[in-house]
């Protein structure tokens, strides 16, 4: 096995950067200075705290520019995509700075014979293992959050994107946050189930496949310890007999290439009642049709490539099984020539149980449209996944559509004629396959804390 990280650029293949890896001693030597320096940041006012996630939040869009061009490299954003992600994440720290000493401040409660306390105190090193596909606002997600709560921080970030977990520790830095209080671990994944049985560890926070996150789960849970999981999705949005087609095109177009169409709340499967079937997959092909691959650091560009040749090869074998199963590709299907991980967007119709299209997450640009009788087989049809992560719906009737959203759809997160991908004082999550806990809208940082009950007699 190699001891170094390559980075390689998803356009050309040609190398960005070299990383020598962690050996065991180093990787453990990290965790515990980065202990220590929770030692001394947990005893900070959340008010101090907040101060220093309001700086970290001035320095990423400081860095901007910098930190946007070395993800579009490292992964193939498009450019404008990865200003937007920096955008969010300085969002987020804003958010979490205004709202963190509020939401982790004690709170007084009555009881018999004296006044009871509840206390949010720090619990340790929290331990991230973090994708690709958002290579700052993965980790931005789940670490200003503890780092709000008191807590220190590791980062096992997609090798991929090594270049952009370390840039995330610099800016921290340059922002005023104690050196080693986030941590970035260059490591194996050997190493890596060696860091969640160390002792100093106290809680796991993993986004990935619903088969990592089993793993890191099962091995989180050897040692009894507590996990958040984002594990992807293959999210439905439904089109109810009175949508407005023209906004549930577009929007449904948008949502399915966003970010080259890698993003567990992409819109993946469009579940269409049979009065808008044909003139929405007429309108739908018609516009994919137009979307043309590009340079990603052209800002005109739609679609990128996808951020490696082995994810696109992947995907392309989803397509393919699926076709083989009943699916048919409208548009689409077919790897280009030449190098790079390069993939159209693609339509697959004539979607069934059974084939990857309908009952996997594909993870790059490709659609598939699924015909409903009617909008009560619609809603079966979208529940009808082991995923529960996002979704939407499409109706005029917006009371209607509130209550399928909060009663009837089996899913984390439901965009309501439109597509929302994170916004920071919403919780952010789901539910069944696509794994447990929230983050984001004050839920993120009350995860991995102490919740103390302290009894003060009369």
């Amino acid at each position: 096995m190699s001891n170094q990280i390559q980075t390689v650029n998803p356009v050309d293949e040609s190398p960005i950067s070299s990383y020598e890896l962690m050996d065991r001693t180093q990787a453990f030597e990290a965790v515990e200075a980065c202990h220590e320096a929770f030692d001394a940041w947990r005893l900070k006012a959340p008010e101090e705290r907040a101060k220093v996630i309001r700086a970290i939040g001035e320095e990423l869009r400081k860095s901007k520019e910098e930190f946007a061009q070395l993800m579009t490299r490292e992964v193939g954003k498009l450019i404008g995509d990865s200003r937007d992600e920096i955008d969010l994440c300085a969002s987020i720290c804003d958010f979490t700075a205004e709202n963190g000493p509020s939401e982790l401040a004690d709170e007084e409660r009555k009881i018999p014979g004296g006044t009871g306390v509840v206390s949010y105190a720090p619990v340790g090193v929290i331990y991230g293992i973090q994708p690709w596909n958002f290579p700052c606002y993965q980790a931005v997600r789940y670490a200003v959050a503890n780092l709000m709560a008191g807590n220190g921080v590791l980062l096992k970030h997609a090798a991929n994107c090594t270049g952009s977990g370390l840039m995330l520790r610099d800016v921290m830095e340059r922002a005023g946050l104690p050196k080693n209080l986030f941590t970035v671990l260059v490591i194996d994944h050997d190493t890596s189930d060696e860091i969640i049985a160390h002792k100093l560890v106290r809680g796991v926070t993993m986004t990935g496949s619903d088969k990592g996150g089993r793993v890191i789960a099962a091995k989180a849970g050897e040692q009894l310890k507590k996990t958040v999981l984002e594990l992807g999705s293959n999210d439905a949005y439904v089109v109810l007999d009175d949508a407005d087609l023209d906004v549930a095109v577009e929007a449904c177009v948008a949502g399915r290439i966003y970010n080259n169409g890698q993003t567990c709340v992409n819109a993946k499967r469009f579940v269409v009642t049979e009065k808008n079937y044909d003139t929405f997959v007429e309108r739908y092909v018609e516009k994919v049709k137009a979307i043309q691959t590009g340079d990603p650091t052209d800002e005109t560009t739609k679609l990128g490539p996808m951020s490696r040749v082995e994810l696109r090869d992947e995907l392309h074998e989803q397509v393919q099984e699926s076709v083989k199963k009943g699916a048919r590709a409208l548009v689409g299907g077919e790897i280009p020539e030449g190098k790079g991980a390069w993939y159209p967007a693609t339509v697959l119709v004539d979607v069934a149980p059974g084939q990857p299209a309908y009952d996997d997450e594909l993870f790059g640009p490709v659609a598939s449209i699924i015909k409903a009788k009617d909008e009560d087989d619609a809603m079966r049809i979208a529940n009808d996944s082991r995923y529960g992560l996002g979704g939407g719906l499409f109706s005029k009737d917006e009371k209607r559509a509130r209550e399928l959203a909060t009663k009837h759809f089996d899913t984390g997160m439901i965009s309501v004629n439109g597509f929302n991908v994170a916004i920071p004082n919403m919780p952010f999550g789901g539910v069944k396959d696509s794994g447990y806990g929230r983050e984001h809208g004050g839920f993120g940082m009350k995860e991995f804390v102490n919740i103390k009950s302290v009894y003060l007699a009369a």
